[in-house]
């Protein structure tokens, strides 16, 4: 379904993206084990995780070409709508591309003969590259073996969400925070919660009609979001991070001084990516003005001290109107040596305060 070719990529480039996707999975698979056969792990086995470049790199091209790729069949290939439309495009579509499908079904080959592999999943968008690893592997083995596809999650236009699209929801914290994959699950529309709940939690089907029929009595209360939220970034972060995601939540929404106060450097710096830090010493008598000075979050001169008179400026989510109130510590100056200072709606600093 792609409009292009993708670009290509540095082997570098290549392998640090190999390394992101086996850390994300891996913390995944072991997070599951921890939440749900805590009791009973030998009787779930253990996950595998292959790099398919071991194989692909080391198979000599004739011998792709006489072997698994003979027994792909060019009009399939070439029927398939995604194919037709990339072939009709202005670009074209080139021989790499083409024969990506290709490689896909040699990768369900390969684990079938040497690992057993008789399932291959993916996204609904993959229908046609699984079809061909089906048809290989049953060709070449004679074997039954399966595909199943889940549908993908899309935008409120019904966009497809990925990183070619500038809006995907990665496993990797450093790309989306624990707070902004729940924030993402919370935002969910009511006509779709339900089929997510069932699609991505582990959540038993009668539990899930149970939080339906609640959600129905009392809308107002978002209760299938915030499970669903809740479910799926213990899932991917663990417990640490769903509680990293509460914190933040709080902190942000409902202006808590205790959720700040918990808060560590990395969950700060999570929450408010664009917000510009400062390390400053506090000095006698130092008041709100001074602070938002020093901070540079207002100018200089009258305009700056009107802003905070007029209620723009708040204080670890107090509103502060008298630019000479002196700062206090544990009102102003949090016991993390931390005070988050907000200019208007949207513009936050993060001051640490040193050698209190």
């Amino acid at each position: 379904g792609r409009e292009r070719a993708r670009e290509p990529l540095p082997a570098a480039r290549v392998r640090e993206h190999a390394r992101g996707l086996r850390a994300g999975l891996q913390r995944l698979f072991d997070n599951h084990r921890e939440l749900f056969w805590a009791a009973d792990n030998e009787r779930l086995g253990r996950a595998a995780l292959l790099d398919n470049a071991r194989w692909l790199g080391r198979q000599p091209l004739l011998r792709f070409l006489g072997g698994a790729a003979g027994r792909l069949r060019m009009g399939t290939l070439l029927s398939r709508q995604s194919c037709q439309a990339r072939l009709r495009s202005p670009d074209g579509m080139s021989l790499a591309e083409f024969l990506y499908p290709a490689l896909q079904a040699y990768d369900f080959l390969h684990l079938h003969r040497h690992h057993g592999c008789r399932i291959q999943l993916g996204g609904a968008d993959q229908m046609g590259n699984i079809m061909s690893g089906y048809e290989l592997v049953t060709k070449m083995t004679g074997t039954d073996v399966f595909g199943i596809t889940v549908p993908l999650i899309t935008s409120t236009t019904g966009d497809k969400l990925g990183k070619t699209a500038g809006n995907a929801v990665w496993l990797n914290r450093d790309k989306t925070s624990p707070f902004e994959l729940y924030q993402f699950f919370v935002r969910q529309q009511d006509n779709i919660v339900e089929k997510y709940l069932k699609l991505f939690t582990f959540l038993p089907l009668e539990e899930i009609d149970h939080i339906m029929e609640m959600h129905a009595k009392e809308p107002e209360k978002w209760g299938p979001q915030k499970r669903l939220a809740a479910e799926v970034t213990k899932l991917v972060h663990g417990r640490e991070g769903l509680e990293s995601a509460k914190r933040c939540t709080k902190a942000l929404y409902h202006s808590s001084v205790e959720a700040l106060e918990a808060m560590s450097d990395q969950e700060l710096q999570e929450l408010f990516k664009q917000a510009p830090s400062a390390e400053l010493m506090l000095e006698p008598g130092m008041d709100v003005l001074d602070l938002c000075r020093k901070a540079n979050a207002i100018p200089d001169g009258p305009s700056g001290y009107q802003k905070i008179t007029n209620g723009g400026v708040s204080i670890n989510g107090i509103r502060v109107t008298n630019p000479e109130t002196v700062l206090v510590l544990g009102q102003h100056i949090l016991k993390n040596g931390v005070s988050l200072l907000r200019i208007g709606k949207k513009n936050y600093y993060i001051i640490k305060w040193l050698q209190l």
